[in-house]
């Protein structure tokens, strides 16, 4: 075996891969709690605007699971960004380990914010995001902003966690802030007919008509928890929620279980970028 084979089975065993586009990694809290992940560019022109983060912290006494994906739109700057910064943000909250609902809140508001403030640097565009933040291997916390989705699977039955953010949804609340929702151009409702959510980081030139405040959740893991998939709308644009349960019911691991979804939606035609991260508790 050479020195560079050599290496490559040091990563694969602590959990690196050579590929940045795949990886895995688990819990030291609990050796049954392990992630997976997997990303693939789309067919588009554009270059790869789908940015994750998947990683055990630990922090005093707790453990944090942070998993997240960011999926830009006209933009690599703002959600590669908010990969580097989102989740410091909302661990700098006074409240968070009392009320991490309200700490997730403040420090979505607070990122944008911060993003708004530095357009100039930032560039256009903007991105969705999906956070999920594991407590001790025990509680779950996930906000989104726009269509990238989590879902948890309880005894192999599918339930989404997160809230797909469409602009004909809120057609009330955007219209309220002097924005219209227009199918042309195009097939799908977009905001001022530009942009296909009705939640994101950033879009300063739409921000008047934009939400950044995101649905939170707060969930326990109990012994019914199978796993958790995070994905951006590359995958949900092809496939249900249980759809997804489904297809890694029998993978071996997470980072396989990850990998077959993205396969699984390239098969089914997607074209989009996809980025999937599975947290499994079994």
């Amino acid at each position: 075996m050479t020195g560079k084979e050599i290496l490559h089975k040091m990563k694969e065993k602590v959990g690196l891969s050579s590929s940045p586009d795949s990886g895995k990694g688990k819990s030291k809290m609990s050796k049954h709690v392990t992630h997976g992940y997997h990303l693939v560019k789309g067919r588009s022109h554009h270059p790869m605007e789908d940015y994750m983060v998947a990683e055990f912290k630990e922090v005093g006494d707790n453990e944090l699971g942070l998993f997240a994906i960011f999926d830009g739109h006209l933009s690599q700057a703002i959600p590669d960004y908010l990969r580097s910064n989102l989740f410091d943000n909302i661990l700098k909250e006074p409240d968070f380990w009392t009320e991490p609902e309200n700490a997730m809140r403040r420090a979505y508001r607070i990122t944008d914010t911060t993003i708004i403030d530095q357009a100039a640097d930032f560039g256009k565009g903007g991105s969705t995001a999906v956070t999920l933040i594991l407590i001790n291997c025990q509680t779950l916390v996930v906000a989104n902003v726009g269509d990238s989705r989590a879902v948890i699977s309880k005894n192999g039955v599918a339930k989404q966690l997160s809230v797909d953010h469409e602009p004909s949804v809120e057609r009330k609340e955007i219209e309220d802030r002097g924005g219209f929702v227009s199918n042309f151009p195009g097939d799908v409702p977009r905001v001022d007919g530009q942009l296909a959510v009705a939640r994101a980081f950033g879009d300063k030139s739409l921000k008047e008509h934009l939400s950044s405040e995101p649905d939170v959740v707060k969930d326990v893991i109990g012994d019914d928890t199978d796993f958790i998939i995070l994905a951006s709308d590359g995958l949900w644009k092809v496939m249900s929620n249980q759809e997804a349960v489904d297809a890694i019911k029998t993978a071996k691991d997470a980072r396989s279980a990850a990998k077959h979804l993205t396969e699984e939606a390239l098969n089914r035609n997607s074209t989009d970028d996809i980025s999937c991260i599975v947290v499994k508790f079994q």
